[in-house]
């Protein structure tokens, strides 16, 4: 299963590899730290369980803001709701299992832009260096809560000087209709009664309005690719040349996006594989499966 902010999909597979089943639910995230994203948590779990075809041997998570250290809360819920024992499942970082995903077997570095971003690679000395990814408080530049944030900052901003949203009036219109209004309770309502891949989701809107000609719209977007860009960057310069990939649906809003990461990263080998997460973590899970029966 691979646990997306905005949308989390799963897959089983027999014992030979081939897809027996596959689904999509909502988006949940490992940030547990309240009954809301809790509730979250426990409702993508309730869903997988409700449409598996029948009972899993070994289940593999990718888990957006988790896996990079022990989670009892995330366990609890998998136990009780999934009926696996903790030896019958482990868990990663979605981004860890999409590295998995485009580089088993070789190096390289990735970016991962959904409704967070993050960078992920390995040094030389094989340890694993992170980039970025401290949630959407504090940076997650790039991606598509940054994109939305961003647009309502600038749109706010020019309505609080007085004048509307002189210049960007086709940003208005997508944005402020997806808000559901231009008023501080919609938007409260919106960005803090809502969750993360809620507010990732206005990008949407700001691309519709690039689309149409906006070009402050176009310039958010625009900033978006040089910021992902700039943690493949980091990543070329910590850990050495290979290959940067880039996934996730931020890329998918608008061609400007990529073009812009081309361009800042002009001379290195850039990828944007197209990338079955929920896929791999099925694999690894047979292959995890088949290590615990043959050690029986």
């Amino acid at each position: 299963m691979d646990i997306g902010g905005t949308a989390s999909r799963w897959v089983v597979v027999d014992a030979a590899g081939k897809m027996i089943d596959r689904g999509l639910c909502d988006g949940a995230s490992g940030l547990i730290y309240d009954a809301r994203s809790l509730a979250r948590f426990r409702g993508a779990m309730e869903a997988v369980r409700d449409a598996l075809p029948g009972p899993v041997s070994f289940a593999e998570f990718g888990i957006t803001g988790a896996g990079f250290s022990h989670h009892p809360q995330i366990e609890a819920q998998v136990t009780e709701i999934l009926g696996l024992p903790p030896e019958r499942f482990s868990y990663a970082s979605d981004t860890s299992l999409a590295w998995q995903a485009v580089f088993s077997g070789r190096r390289g570095h990735l970016v991962s832009a959904g409704t967070g971003s993050v960078g992920m690679s390995y040094d030389q000395n094989h340890e694993q260096v992170v980039v970025g990814g401290r949630g959407i408080l504090v940076d997650d530049a790039g991606s598509g809560v940054w994109i939305a944030l961003q647009a309502l900052n600038l749109l706010f901003r020019k309505i609080d000087e007085g004048e509307g949203p002189k210049g960007a009036e086709i940003l208005a219109s997508a944005v402020f209709a997806a808000l559901g209004g231009n008023t501080h309770d919609a938007m409260r309502n919106y960005v803090y009664g809502g969750d993360r891949g809620q507010i990732g989701r206005l990008a949407v809107a700001v691309a519709e309005a690039a689309r149409e000609g906006d070009a402050i719209a176009q310039d958010l977007l625009r900033r978006a690719g040089r910021e992902l860009a700039r943690l493949g960057k980091t990543m070329l310069k910590r850990c050495g040349p290979a290959p940067v990939a880039f996934v996730g649906g931020v890329l998918a809003l608008d061609p400007v996006i990529r073009a812009e990461i081309l361009s800042e990263l002009e001379g290195c080998e850039v990828e944007f594989p197209r990338v079955d997460a929920a896929f791999q973590a099925a694999q690894i899970a047979r292959e995890k499966d088949k290590v615990a029966h043959d050690t029986h």
